[in-house]
């Protein structure tokens, strides 16, 4: 007996693509792609012709005119006389080292916050508990706003740098801090520097490469290598031998006072570190809590066993719960640093010359070109956000527990 599920070989008709339980799922998946096409095709339509009835039409020509605005932090060469799309270049950077930084410090912060609010020490676990609860309840833009404010309330203005009457020094003659931001030494590169720059890149990966060693080592064997001080040998002496081999090509341009400004070295401007500062504390305060709960999420037992080998707890902590607790931090994680890159767009409340800013704001103030302007900012941050994905679920990936 043949039934409407389990039909003859060779028998197909069109009421199976509904009835039968093989073809019925691809059906409606059909159906559902079709009409999304058929409704992104009618607003694409709708929107060509409203703009067609008011004389306008999608054009990208303006990214070639000239933008005709200033950007003081910038990673590389502009003035006002390039292109809106030089512009845009150097939103899109600025938006990526913003978030860049504050992932990295986020991390930091979030990962001694949560190891450090499990801590015995009541005064240590109560003041990381306030941090956590005072941070991760303002919002972000208040953050932002008060440590721009300290900054330039508080650091005084480069003249106060100046001449014998001078109300301020520099730190160490190389670094100033100011109400308009921080100066710090830029690297000099000279010939042979480039070969420099390789050993200690190289050194980098020796020292990832020893810690998985040394501990490969003690999972298969128990023996424990020290990690700290050779991972800083490895990583400073090949450098410091090379720099000097070379005949010293790396040198330093420290910053001056020249005018009313300082000239020469980098500028890190108060919006940049205020930013940077206030998606690190903030977004640090969540991760906290992830990372509490992944420690939590690791049976106590496993402490116990640890302890009972010998183990000291810091050793516990990063050999035998941190590993484990990974499968739990990360997934959340993720989200974290998404909302970092998309929180950057607050950038624009103290100045800081971002996508949003560029782009999004001054471009498409002068230029009038809206719809294009907002296409172009949605599938950067689309962009950025699914590359941000895709990576940290390869890391994701590849702590998460394996089966047998």
């Amino acid at each position: 007996m043949t039934t409407m599920t389990d039909p003859p070989q060779g028998s197909f008709r069109l009421s199976m693509l509904l009835y039968d339980t093989r073809y019925r799922s691809m059906t409606f998946q059909a159906i559902a792609l079709l009409t999304l096409i058929v409704a992104i095709a009618y607003l694409t339509n709708n929107l060509l012709v409203n703009l067609a009835a008011q004389g306008l039409n999608i054009s990208y020509g303006f990214l070639a005119d000239p933008a005709g605005y200033d950007i003081d932090q910038r990673l590389i060469e502009y003035d006002n006389q390039m292109s809106h799309s030089r512009a845009a270049l150097v939103g899109v950077l600025n938006t990526l080292l913003v978030a860049f930084l504050a992932c990295m410090m986020a991390t930091i912060f979030g990962v001694i916050a949560g190891v450090l609010r499990l801590s015995k020490n009541w005064l240590v676990s109560k003041l990381m508990a306030f941090y956590v609860e005072i941070f991760r309840n303002i919002p972000v833009l208040i953050w932002i706003i008060i440590i721009y404010t300290i900054m330039t309330a508080v650091l005084p203005p480069p003249n106060a740098f100046r001449g014998d009457n001078a109300t301020s020094s520099m730190l160490m003659d190389m670094f100033a801090f100011t109400n308009r931001g921080i100066y710090l030494p830029a690297p000099v590169w000279g010939p042979g520097s480039m070969v420099v720059v390789a050993v200690f890149i190289a050194s980098v990966f020796g020292v990832f490469a020893y810690r998985r060693y040394a501990k490969t080592l003690l999972y298969s064997t128990g023996q424990l290598l020290p990690t700290g001080w050779p991972s800083l040998v490895i990583l400073l002496v090949p450098t410091i031998l090379m720099y000097f081999i070379m005949g010293r090509p790396v040198g330093l341009d420290t910053p001056a006072l020249q005018g009313f400004n300082f000239r020469g070295g980098i500028k890190v401007g108060a919006p940049l570190i205020a930013l940077w500062f206030a998606l690190s504390i903030y977004t640090g305060a969540f991760i906290a809590e992830n990372v509490r709960a992944g420690i939590q999420a690791v049976s106590k037992g496993q402490t116990e066993a640890a302890g009972a080998l010998g183990l000291r707890p810091g050793r516990i902590m990063n050999l035998v719960v941190l590993p484990q607790a990974l499968r739990v931090i990360i997934p959340p994680l993720i989200s974290q640093y998404l909302n970092i890159t998309k929180n950057s767009s607050l950038a624009i409340a103290v100045g800081y010359m971002d996508i949003t800013g560029t782009l999004g704001g001054i471009t498409l103030n002068q230029t009038g070109r809206a719809i294009e302007c907002v296409l172009l900012l949605m599938l950067f941050y689309l962009t950025i956000s699914l590359s941000i994905s895709a990576i940290m679920n390869v890391y994701n990936n590849s702590v998460k527990l394996k089966e047998r």
